[in-house]
């Protein structure tokens, strides 16, 4: 993902992308799973809205919140999006690729978002990270294994989220909660440095135009990236991964 983080730059400035978003370009897998379905690994984020531009292909997204389930159709010029709290399973038909917009850049890196596990996987850091991990220096293979193991552990929680109603999606909810609070200090410094910085940054510009100071136009600047990696094994797909920064 491409992530926003302030930068150097004039008073008033903000240099990351537009209102501290990240961007990442995603082939949703065409793994089948358990249930005949192909595609990613249901998961829920806890700080970040996430929004999909659809590129090409044909899928939908499956959701599961307090209001229920749902499926959205997703294809070709479809924009969909979805707050905190959502469960979410991309679900792959025919080559679905996507653009992903995320809220919080940098906060989804660092662990904001909680595959649905059965609970014992979900009792403290060091478990789910033993099941969830993929280790970077290991073979394609390897990571392409642990990837789809991964998802279809997530897909046992998901299927019993979805089958035993609220009581269940609740104490999800507080057992993603605990798992994630050693790193709340973390991501609070990565939102100030990213969204935070980013909504401040236009607050402090309006007040320099409202006095009529114009310095910070004299400061503009042009930023373009490349992806760093390309076929990174991610949570719903292989992802194009941009440089942070």
């Amino acid at each position: 993902m491409v992530s926003s983080t302030e930068s150097a730059g004039p008073p008033g400035a903000f240099t990351g992308l537009p209102g501290g978003v990240a961007v990442s370009h995603l082939s949703v897998y065409d793994w089948p799973a358990a249930d005949g379905v192909c595609g990613g690994t249901p998961h829920m984020h806890l700080t970040c809205s996430e929004a999909y531009v659809v590129t090409a292909g044909r899928g939908a997204v499956q959701t599961l919140t307090t209001s229920g389930y749902e499926v959205t159709p997703l294809a070709p010029g479809t924009v969909a999006w979805f707050t905190p709290g959502t469960i979410h399973r991309l679900v792959n038909d025919a080559d679905l690729r996507i653009t992903v917009l995320m809220q919080n850049s940098g906060l989804p890196e660092a662990g904001d978002a909680v595959l649905t596990l059965p609970p014992k996987y979900l009792a403290d850091p060091e478990t789910y990270a033993a099941a969830t991990v993929i280790p970077a220096d290991a073979p394609v293979a390897e990571q392409e294994r642990i990837a789809r193991a991964r998802r279809d552990l997530a897909l046992e929680g998901y299927q019993v989220l979805r089958a035993e109603g609220p009581q269940a999606l609740a104490e999800f909810h507080s057992a993603a909660a605990a798992l994630v609070r050693p790193r709340l200090a973390e991501w609070r410094e990565r939102w100030r440095r990213g969204a935070q910085a980013a909504a401040s940054a236009t607050g402090e510009q309006l007040d320099r135009l409202e006095r009529g100071d114009v310095s910070h136009l004299a400061g503009a600047v042009v930023r373009a990236e490349q992806p760093s990696a390309r076929g990174k094994f991610g949570m719903c797909g292989r992802l194009e991964v941009y440089p942070a920064g």
